[in-house]
C-alpha cells in the first residue's frame, strides 16, 4: 500500500466500513532481489499476529503481489482467483499459448534460447520484434530490436538481468502442474514477439462468480517516436464497433485462462489502417494507474471492484456519474540521465492543484536522486512525476497538463555516459 493509493482507497463506496492494513513494504516487494519464500513467511507472521479478523487480502501490483494474493487467500480461507489462473497471465509465454486457443488477434511469438552462444530469433518470428523476459513488470528488460545485432545485444542484457524476477517466479511455478512448453521456458526464459502497430488501448473488467464483465476501455498514448507512455485517457475515443470487438476478445481470453472473483486489465493495439486488433498482454489485476480516472469520470475509483469481489459484495461500477467527461494520467518523463537538484515541494504541488482545476501531481522523483538509479523504470526513459488532469474536452485536458508541467520547478544536473 503506497500513499497515493491509500488516499484513493479512502474514496471508495463503503470506505467507512473498511480498515486497510499494509502487508509487506514496497521496498520488499519491488526493489532488488526478491526472496519469495521469505515474503510468504513474513506475510503469514504478520497475518497470524494481527489482533482482529482478516476479511480480505487484495493487491493491485504485478508479481510478486499478484501471486502472493491467491497463495495467502487460500491459506486463510479468503476469496480469490486460483494461483494457476494468475500465473497463466503473469508468465508471458504460457499466457500467449492460452490466448492462441481462443483468438488469432496475436503477433507471431516464440521462445529465445538464452544459453545459445549465437542466439537466433525463433522460427517464423520476423524483425522488427520485441524481446522480454517471460515474467517482468513495468517494461523492465523489454527491448525493441530491428536486426540480428540488436537482437543479440538485447539477449545479453536479458540473460544478465532476467533472474531478478525469474528466480523467485520459479518458486511459484514449482507449486503448479505446468504444460511441457511452459515448464521448458521456466521463470527465466525470454519471449520474442513481432512488433505490432497501431493505437494502444486497455480494457478493464472483472469476473464475478464465473461471469466476465468489461467496465471500461482506455486509450494509452505514447511519446512521439517512442514506446514510452505519455498518458492513459478514459474513456477511449475509439469507435463503438472496435470497443465491442475488444470486449469480445477479452471475454474469451479471460474465460479460457480461468480467472474468477478477480479484476483484470488487458492491453491491446488497434491499427486503424488495417482494422486489425492485436493483444499485447493480460494482467490479473486492475490497473491502479487508472483508479483516479474512473473516479473523475464515473464517480468511483476502480479499487471498488477489487474490494467488492474480495468481500463478496456487488462489484458493479456506476457509469459516467463523475464530474468530468474525460480524464488522463500523464507520465512526465526525461529521456536522459541526470541528478535531480530541485524537486517540487508538497506545498508547491498543492498550490498548483488549487490553481488549475481537475488536476493533481504525485509520485514525484525526490531531490538528490540520480535518474538511472531509480527502481522499476523502463528501458528508455525516467519518470519524473505522474500528472492527473480531468476536463470536458480533449483540448482542455491537454491544456491543463501543459500548464501543470510549466509550473513544476524541477532542476537537473546533466550526466554523461
Amino acid at each position: 500500500m503506497d500513499e497515493a493509493n491509500e488516499q484513493v482507497l479512502g474514496e471508495v463506496p463503503h470506505a467507512s466500513d473498511y480498515r486497510f492494513h499494509p502487508l509487506l513494504t514496497i521496498e520488499e516487494l519491488q526493489h532488488g532481489e526478491i526472496d519469495f519464500p521469505a515474503l510468504v513467511r513474513k506475510a503469514e507472521r504478520q497475518l497470524d499476529a494481527f489482533d482482529g479478523s482478516v476479511d480480505a487480502i487484495v493487491g493491485y501490483w504485478d508479481f510478486p503481489v499478484s501471486t502472493l494474493v491467491p497463495i495467502l487467500s487460500e491459506r486463510y480461507g479468503l476469496r480469490s482467483t486460483s494461483l494457476a489462473s494468475v500465473v497463466k497471465c503473469e508468465h508471458k509465454y504460457w499466457s500467449r499459448l492460452e490466448q492462441a486457443e481462443v483468438t488469432d488477434a496475436l503477433p507471431r511469438f516464440g521462445l529465445v534460447d538464452l544459453d545459445a552462444d549465437a542466439p537466433e530469433p525463433p522460427e517464423g518470428v520476423r524483425f522488427p520484434m520485441w524481446l522480454k523476459p517471460v515474467t517482468a513488470y513495468s517494461s523492465e528488460l523489454a527491448f525493441g530490436v530491428a536486426d540480428l545485432a540488436e537482437f543479440r545485444a538485447a539477449v545479453a542484457r536479458i540473460r544478465e538481468g532476467a533472474g531478478r524476477v525469474g528466480r523467485p517466479f520459479d518458486f511459484v511455478l514449482d507449486r503448479l502442474p505446468l504444460p511441457p512448453a511452459a515448464a521448458a521456458a521456466g521463470g527465466r526464459g525470454c519471449l520474442a514477439e513481432e512488433a505490432i502497430r497501431g493505437d494502444q488501448v486497455a480494457v478493464e473488467g472483472y469476473v464475478h462468480e464465473g461471469r466476465v464483465t468489461v467496465y471500461g476501455t482506455l486509450d494509452s498514448l505514447t511519446y512521439p517516436d517512442s514506446p514510452c507512455f505519455l498518458r492513459h485517457q478514459y474513456p477511449s475515443q475509439l469507435p463503438d464497433g472496435v470497443t465491442e470487438r475488444l470486449r469480445d476478445i477479452s471475454e474469451r481470453v479471460i474465460t479460457r485462462i480461468g480467472l474468477n472473483n478477480a479484476t483484470f486489465s488487458i492491453e491491446f493495439f488497434y491499427d486503424p489502417a488495417t482494422d486489425r486488433i492485436n493483444l499485447l498482454e493480460v494482467n490479473p489485476r486492475h490497473s491502479q494507474s487508472h483508479a483516479e480516472l474512473f473516479a473523475y469520470v464515473d464517480g468511483v475509483p476502480n479499487h471498488h471492484v477489487m474490494l467488492s469481489l474480495a468481500l463478496g459484495r456487488d462489484p458493479a461500477l456506476p457509469h459516467r456519474a463523475g464530474d468530468y467527461a474525460l480524464a488522463a494520467k500523464w507520465y512526465y518523463r526525461r529521456f536522459g540521465d541526470a541528478v535531480v537538484r530541485r524537486s517540487p515541494t508538497e506545498e508547491e504541488l498543492a498550490a498548483l492543484a488549487g490553481r488549475i482545476p481537475g488536476t493533481h501531481v504525485n509520485h514525484v522523483v525526490p531531490a538528490g536522486a540520480r535518474l538511472s538509479e531509480l527502481p522499476e523504470q523502463d528501458s528508455y526513459s525516467f519518470e519524473l512525476a505522474h500528472v492527473f488532469t480531468a476536463a470536458d474536452s480533449e483540448e482542455e485536458l491537454v491544456a491543463r497538463y501543459d500548464e501543470v508541467v510549466k509550473g513544476l520547478p524541477f532542476a537537473f544536473e546533466e550526466m554523461s555516459g
